[in-house]
């Protein structure tokens, strides 16, 4: 009996093209995807979280997707509990887990055991916290906790507003910083990282192309939907990058044209963010997209690391 389990893991920014990689892998190795992304656990929100289409969902098995309503507090360590099940289950049936997505946090909390800091909610806290960001806004509430752990800081959207105010509540409670809480036990599986990566400028182009794509798509239309289902304000799904700023429009606060650009400048920054995230670690395998037979490098690691899987 192997001793670690297998696990693929692929990761890089948003828009490099990791769901269509993903799925010419899964079809090869007989893999299983599982969603690496923070906002695919919420149900209702298919457009700007960019899910897998039920196409390509009906052509490979696909989990931690629409698996909690909007309003559901769903958090970092439920994830992780989640998915080593469900890696257990998919290498159970003889597949191969590919962990697939760009939230680096949720993917190393799984891929190297992160143990998770053990406060209890204060709920005075947190609606002082709530009530800081109302008057002045998220960034507010982000520059505090720059000011007291600025990993974590680095690792978090100023609109992720819940995520933020846990880490100001772990720090209020232990007087260190979230991230120094993260202790690493060294990785749990027997896991190939791949990353996707191309030119900064071109990567830039391909995201202003998918929020375009987005809007045509009726992202509009699927934030109304949720509104009116009672999803809004300040819901950790409803912050999300695309939601926020479609909100805003509907709300009057900015034209269409200004919201669509906020959404672009936004997922460029997010991207930044992800790429600072995963070039600190050193086990990923990192191919340029843009660069001919990049496919089939990547299919050639995979089978000489995992060659009991290839159909």
């Amino acid at each position: 009996m192997k001793e670690k389990e297998d696990l693929l893991v692929i990761v890089g920014p948003t828009a490099v093209g990791k769901t269509a990689l993903s799925l010419q892998l899964a079809e090869s190795f007989r893999g299983e995807i599982i969603s690496g992304d923070s906002m695919q656990v919420y149900r209702y929100m298919d457009i700007g979280t960019a899910k897998a289409t039920p196409a390509e969902r009906a052509r490979v098995p696909h989990h931690m997707i629409d698996i909690v309503d909007p309003d559901y507090p769903f958090s970092v360590d439920q994830f992780q509990r989640m998915v080593k099940e469900k890696i257990h289950e998919i290498q159970s049936r003889g597949n191969l887990p590919m962990l697939v997505g760009g939230t680096g946090l949720y993917v190393q909390s799984v891929t190297h055991g992160y143990q998770l800091p053990g406060v209890k909610e204060d709920p005075a806290f947190r609606e002082e916290m709530h009530r800081l960001a109302d008057e002045q806004g998220n960034e507010a509430l982000h520059r505090r906790l720059a000011k007291v752990d600025p990993e974590t800081a680095s690792r978090l959207h100023p609109n992720d507003r819940r995520r933020i105010i846990r880490a100001l509540e772990v720090f209020h409670a232990k007087g260190v910083p979230f991230s120094h809480l993260q202790k690493q036990e060294g990785s749990l599986y027997n896991t190939l990282w791949i990353g996707l990566t191309m030119p900064r400028e071109q990567l830039y182009e391909r995201i202003n192309r998918r929020v375009d794509q987005m809007m045509a798509d009726g992202l509009v239309e699927e934030v109304k939907r949720l509104r009116a289902l009672g999803y809004r304000g300040n819901l950790t799904s409803m912050q999300a990058l695309g939601y926020k700023e479609i909100q805003q429009y509907l709300d009057g606060y900015w034209t269409l044209e200004e919201a669509v650009e906020a959404i672009k400048r936004g997922t460029r920054k997010f991207a930044k963010r992800q790429l600072s995230w995963f070039r600190r670690l050193k086990e990923i395998h990192w191919f340029d997209v843009t660069r001919p037979g990049f496919t089939e490098e990547i299919h050639q690691v995979v089978a000489g690391k995992f060659p009991g899987y290839s159909e």
